[in-house]
């Protein structure tokens, strides 16, 4: 069950990420420069989850304890 959860996590990190940089191109051509500082904070923080997840997932699938 943890597993199939990091794979909600990651999948839904991504998803926000590609949500991200179409507001984040918006923002830039439409000379919001302010937004743009905001969504691309917002898609790192989401990039950080997305990769814990990864390593998380991996340590459960790769661990000798079956």
């Amino acid at each position: 069950m943890a597993k199939k959860m990091c794979w909600v996590i990651i999948l839904v990190t991504l998803a926000v990420n590609v949500v991200m940089l179409h507001f984040t191109i918006e923002a830039y051509f439409g000379l919001e420069y302010n937004h743009v500082f905001g969504n691309t904070i917002f898609a790192l923080i989401s990039s950080i989850i997305a990769l814990i997840s990864y390593f998380y997932w991996r340590r459960l699938e790769y661990s000798n304890e079956k």
